[in-house]
């Protein structure tokens, strides 16, 4: 029978799954783990194999084929011919049925990278697991932005609320506690239960698991829910349309040539074969496949540079981004965060020390000061660590912090005191919050009073310096509040800007004594009420390959605009630093007062956003959208997820981003450095070139062979090749070249131009005529040298000398298709060894195929000499010489609509 858990009390849920609130042992948690499973919902089984290969055959161009070979062997009685077509149609399949197996292989290792994290408590201890290992009777740890893992029933809930719709559609977060509910309830009146899937929007909890995997609401639903083939992406999308354009062309064209050819006295035989082989090499049936595995691999060739993707188009549309909205800390800079300076009034304090190791001195005019012996710092070091949800985990010489870093540099400073978190949070307990809002921009924490015989507890505050000092009546001077008068709070605003100026952050710390205790903080409780005790000036360092990457977006045409919450005075320090271009800066506030009309207008300005709010985010993004471009916007926190949506592509922080924003985001950074960013748009250019290199490889080669049958047909003389050579040459040759092409590795200059237009498609105008200016060489280079040969070795030899001369045309144009402007002698030949690979595999089945008898009959060839093979690679490498010509004189003649 099924537990009501929200009927039952904390205690008493926490009693009947056998555990406790410090959470589980490890070894009992891993006992649950082979009796409940993993914490999944399971996914509808993978395609078999079988399917997948048998799926190869489901193509228009495969039917034509397929009934091609039946008309030859039933109806014109040539078994061999229908042999050959259907031997090149399993071909065919297999290496299609390869590709695609690499591609989903690829996909799939993507999806384990990208594994959803819990904290969880395993013997009192706070720990990162995955949400998978999550077990009922574990114990986890709820934040804002945080995506809850499994089913729970909540034993604490500070300020709590969860967004459900989800589960019941309803928009408006739920306020959570913790009391037991009475009765039957819906999943919408669970008011002491969080399900699995639903986000925390804001404050904090812990919770027990009560159910995990299957057992949970959402996996309730899924098991009733048939997975959804995800829709093709636009750019496979645009492929198919181009490849059903062409068809259509193609068919017309087919269509006047046949009828020209029958007034020209050709067989219904040859004009039957010649329909069906020029269907199949003019219209590029394999790139929808080759778009694919090229998407595919280039996703993983991102995850290896930090940037996993989540939504295939993103992979397509990186690399149009023209502006690139960054956060600050943590993405340009290193977030870690350092403690340096604090500020009490008159008094101005040094602090030493590097990174989160809690070793330093604490120096006043360059003395070493006793934090124990001064009360005013020892209070201020006190609110850090007290007001303050991040701890510090040694291992031997080793410190990693777990949290936020801002709190991170806050909390080592009271280390370096010598004061003891623990200890602290002994002494003064916790009793209730307000927890970080980034729209309200500061924290408070109510403690029982310190050393207090009056006072029956104390508030302590952090937060941005304007937010607090509005909040604040008064300000502690020599250990005692004083008036907070305007020339005093002049003065702290000018230390303020001064240590912005330096490119510290800077936070202020505050406290307001409490009679009686307050049920539950609020912002009425503490505006006006609150005494200063001094500012805390941290540093944060710009990441050095933060600076070459804006160097980099420089060249690129990307203009990088820097989005913080920190005061405007640090982060034009922080911009200037990091070479940002000289723009505007604009605070929050200022935003606000500007309509969208306005903003629209100064958003080109503007290269710096300060104390910016979530919700200004969208506003910034819709703004440079209206002026035509490509936005990529990072975020976080909960609220950045409208942001994230809007924009063109958006990226989240894997490491310090919310569950949430990595929901809605197109890209997840697994290091949270904006050099990835950059990275993720250079593959992103990559992908794309090299997707047009495979489609102009395809199509010139296709419409040089429809070309050279076009020529034949109205000069009315044999046909240079026949249908079988055809479908060899598209069919089995042309695979060993196009995802070598889709693979090309990146060119030294990729950085170096600027942005392609969002609306460029994969087809432009200047590849159309590049296309026509190639495919002209190769048709002319066929038929020349078949109406050469024909007079002077008969059909059969002149048929294999021009049947070799289209293939070696192929050879060569694989090389013409690595660059529109570069010489293949300055990419160097062997920087594309796969492409090298598949022209000598290319090689070697010609050779096969002109000299190995079982071929000559299957294919009409018969054997060449030396001289003839001189003949067709010079007739063949005339190509090379006319792109390489073409590129030494007008590299750009072919860039129109590029």
């Amino acid at each position: 029978m099924a537990i009501n858990w929200h009927n039952l009390t904390a205690e008493e849920v926490i009693s009947k799954l056998n555990s406790s609130r410090s959470g589980l042992a490890q070894e009992e948690a891993r006992n649950r783990q082979h009796e409940h499973g993993p914490n999944e919902l399971t996914e509808k089984g993978k395609r078999p194999a079988i399917m997948l290969f048998l799926r190869q055959f489901a193509s228009p161009l495969i039917y034509i084929l397929l009934a091609a070979a039946l008309i030859e062997f039933f109806v014109m009685r040539k078994p061999t011919d229908a042999s050959v077509i259907l031997a090149v149609v399993f071909i065919n399949a297999v290496i299609g049925f390869v590709q695609e197996g690499r591609a989903e292989q690829a996909v799939e290792a993507l999806k384990r990278l990208t594994v959803p994290q819990a904290r969880v408590l395993r013997n009192g201890t706070t720990v990162p697991s995955p949400a998978s290992h999550l077990v009922p009777g574990d114990i986890v740890v709820l934040e804002a932005g945080d995506k809850i893992p499994a089913d729970t029933r909540l034993i604490e809930a500070a300020s709590l609320s969860v967004d459900e719709s989800i589960l019941t559609g309803e928009s408006v977060p739920v306020e959570k506690f913790t009391g037991a509910i009475e009765g039957e309830a819906v999943v919408a009146d669970m008011g002491n239960m969080a399900h699995m899937g639903c986000a925390v929007v804001a404050g904090r909890g812990v919770a027990v698991v009560t159910a995990t995997g299957m057992n949970t609401e959402i996996g309730k639903i899924s098991a009733h829910v048939q997975e959804v083939k995800p829709p093709p992406t636009p750019l496979q999308r645009n492929i198919a349309t181009l490849g059903r354009y062409i068809g259509i062309v193609v068919l017309a064209i087919i269509a006047v040539l046949i009828a020209i050819g029958v007034a020209k006295q050709y067989t219904f035989e040859e004009m039957f074969t010649f329909a069906v082989a020029a269907a199949v090499s003019a219209i590029p049936e394999g790139l929808p496949v080759t778009v694919t595995v090229v998407l595919a691999l280039g996703m993983r060739r991102m995850a290896k540079r930090h940037a996993l993707i989540r939504k295939l188009p993103a992979v397509e549309t990186m690399g149009a981004v023209t502006v690139i909205c960054s956060d600050k800390t943590g993405t340009l800079t290193e977030s870690e965060m350092t403690s340096r300076q604090i500020y009490l009034r008159g008094r101005t304090i040094e602090i030493t020390g590097v990174g989160y190791r809690p070793e330093g001195e604490f120096l006043e005019n360059g003395q070493k000061l006793e934090p124990a012996k001064d009360e005013d710092l020892l209070l201020a070091l006190r609110i850090s660590a007290l007001c303050n949800d991040s701890a510090l985990k040694s291992d031997g010489d080793k410190y990693q912090l777990l949290g936020d870093p801002t709190e991170g540099a806050l909390l080592v400073a009271a280390l370096k005191a010598g004061l003891d978190q623990r200890a602290l949070h002994e002494e003064q307990p916790r009793l209730a919050e307000l927890p970080f809002l980034s729209e309200k921009r500061y924290m408070a924490t109510l403690h029982r009073a310190h050393n207090g015989k009056d006072r029956k507890a104390v508030v302590y505050v952090k937060g941005a310096v304007d937010r607090v000092l509005a909040m604040c009546g008064k300000v502690l001077e020599n250990g005692t509040p004083q008036e907070m008068t305007p020339e005093k709070m002049a003065h702290i605003d000018k230390e303020n800007l001064e240590m912005a100026a330096k490119a510290l952050r800077v936070m202020a710390l505050a406290y307001a004594e409490c009679s009686p205790t307050p049920e539950q903080l609020s912002h009425e409780h503490l505006d006006g009420s609150l005494t200063l005790v001094g500012l805390v000036g941290m540093i944060d360092p710009p990441r050095q390959e933060a600076k070459q990457a804006v160097a980099d977006c420089k060249r690129a045409g990307i203009r990088v605009v820097m989005i913080t919450g920190d005061q405007k005075a640090t982060a034009v320090a922080i911009a200037e630093e990091l070479g940002l271009p000289a723009g505007k800066a604009v605070t929050g506030l200022e935003l606000e007062k500007m309509s969208d009309e306005k903003l629209s207008v100064e958003i080109e300005k503007i290269s710096v956003f300060a104390r910016v709010e979530p919700l200004h985010k969208l506003r910034i993004v819709n703004a440079l959208k209206s002026k035509g471009y490509t936005v990529a916007m990072t975020g976080d926190g909960v609220n950045d997820g409208p942001a994230l949506r809007s924009a063109d592509i958006g990226i989240a922080m894997g490491i310090k981003g919310t569950d949430v924003a990595r929901e809605a985001s197109d890209i997840i950074l697994t290091d949270d450095n904006f050099a990835s960013i950059v990275s993720a748009v250079e593959e992103g250019r990559v992908i794309f070139d090299n997707i047009r290199r495979s489609v102009f490889y395809l199509l010139s080669t296709n419409v040089g062979e429809l070309l050279t049958w076009t020529l034949a047909i109205l000069a009315g003389i044999p046909l240079p090749i026949v249908a079988v050579q055809i479908l060899w040459i598209n069919l089995v040759t042309d695979g060993v070249y196009v995802i070598p092409l889709g693979l090309e590795p990146k060119h030294r200059n990729v950085l170096q131009g600027p942005p392609r237009r969002a609306k460029s498609g994969i087809v432009y105008s200047g590849m159309l005529a590049r296309i026509a200016f190639v495919a002209l060489f190769m048709a002319l280079g066929t038929f020349f040298i078949f109406g050469w040969e024909l007079p002077r070795v008969g059909l059969d030899k002149a048929r294999t000398i021009a049947f070799s001369v289209l293939v070696a045309f192929q050879w060569f144009n694989a090389l013409n298709a690595r660059s529109d402007r570069q010489s293949i002698f300055k990419l160097g030949f062997l920087s594309n060894p796969l492409l090298l690979g598949g022209i000598g595999l290319a090689i070697l089945l010609q050779v096969m195929v002109i000299y190995a008898p079982p071929f000559q009959s299957l294919f009409y060839t018969v054997p060449l000499n030396v001289n003839d093979w001189i003949v067709i690679v010079l007739v063949a490498g005339s190509v090379v010489v006319a792109e390489e010509v073409r590129k030494l004189v007008a590299p750009r003649i072919f860039d129109r609509g590029k």
